[in-house]
């Protein structure tokens, strides 16, 4: 029995629980054929492009490399070493894009930005100086944060040390838990991304409120300033 087939039955139930079952199905066809073309290496690079492309579900792709280290095609050790290298890769690309953005030519973009002020943005730089080793390590379990929290910490130029072991702890807590779900659950993988995809609507909620409570706050800002240069 080749991966495929083995994993066809498992692609199919999570197509089906899904609101666009062709893009998840699609996203586990796609992570299956990685897997039987070089092993784990194939479900590392699976990782390492779904950092860069966020979209890209972890949650489908390292219960499904659980899976398929259950029907011993490769070993969960494997599964876990590989993904994590990916992980880290990953987040080091967006990291070099971060430092390469830099902290001057990131200010120039703000500051043609609508609503924010560079006293924001120096907010931000002191949150993330006090709470940057946090951040880097439990973003890494948060979904859309998992990527993104690369890019302030190669703005903020981390010690790269640093950032690589809090990148590589955070990924193999995340990765170990999915994998591991996937190895144990077998065929029934798929009930990992179910229960992951309401974590992630909660995530995404919860960013929608703090984006809207931004602008309004901004506006009301904006406009006692406005009044008061009319009143002065």
């Amino acid at each position: 029995m080749t991966i495929t087939q083995a994993v066809t039955p498992a692609a199919s139930v999570v197509a089906e629980g899904s609101s666009d079952p062709s893009a998840l199905g699609g996203v586990a066809d796609w992570a299956v054929g990685m897997m039987e073309t070089i092993g784990a290496p194939g479900a590392g690079l699976a990782i390492a492009l779904e950092n860069l492309f966020p979209p890209l579900p972890s949650e489908i792709i390292l219960p499904l490399a659980g899976f398929t280290a259950s029907q011993g095609n490769f070993s969960i050790i494997a599964a876990l070493f590989w993904t994590t290298l990916g992980s880290v890769i990953g987040a080091l690309a967006l990291y070099g894009l971060g430092a390469w953005l830099g902290r001057n030519r990131m200010r120039r973009i703000v500051a043609k930005v609508p609503l924010v002020d560079l006293e924001d943005v120096d907010k931000v730089e002191a949150w993330f100086e006090r709470h940057g080793n946090k951040a880097v390590f439990f973003g890494r379990m948060i979904p859309l944060f998992r990527s993104l929290i690369s890019i302030p910490a190669g703005i903020e130029r981390m010690h790269l040390l640093t950032f690589t072991a809090l990148t590589t702890a955070g990924s193999l807590i995340w990765n170990t838990i999915f994998i591991v779900a996937g190895y144990y659950l077998g065929e029934s993988w798929h009930i990992v991304e179910q229960y992951a995809g309401i974590f992630q609507k909660i995530v995404i909620v919860a960013v929608i409120i703090a984006a809207v409570w931004f602008v309004a706050a901004k506006v009301r800002s904006s406009r006692r300033k406005r009044v008061a240069r009319e009143n002065a």
